[in-house]
């Protein structure tokens, strides 16, 4: 596996957790802090999902900006996407006990089988 295919699955991870961030992020009580209160535990909890949104988003785009370096845009971006849309869907499962049908599981293997045809047949290597 080459560095470019690491920064995408990099990228991949990051973008589920950046995707995470938006669960926890509430921007009302980041509306709510004051300057008074701003280095206080509770100012710091409601700033924290910002912080880490920013910092995942920013870290993410640079992995995949990295990635496209080697690997064709198109490739790169279904890859980047389709990883991420698996393992948000695999945190939902095991993480938050969402709900899971048999259609779901085939139609996310059918994103796999993509991501695995598209890594099988890269062209950027040659």
């Amino acid at each position: 596996m080459t560095t470019a295919w690491l920064f995408l699955l990099l990228a991949s991870v990051l973008e589920t957790c950046w995707t995470f961030t938006l669960k926890a992020l509430d921007m009302k009580k980041v509306f709510a802090i004051r300057p008074a209160t701003l280095f206080t535990a509770e100012s710091g909890m409601a700033l924290l999902p910002l912080i880490m949104y920013i910092v995942l988003g920013l870290s993410n785009v640079l992995a995949i900006t990295r990635a496209m370096k080697e690997i064709p845009a198109g490739t790169a971006f279904a890859v980047w996407m389709g990883l991420a849309l698996v393992m948000i869907k695999a945190v939902d499962v095991l993480y938050f006990k969402e709900g899971v049908s048999f259609q779901q599981i085939a139609f996310t293997a059918c994103i796999l089988v993509g991501i695995v045809g598209l890594k099988y047949y890269d062209t950027s290597a040659v």
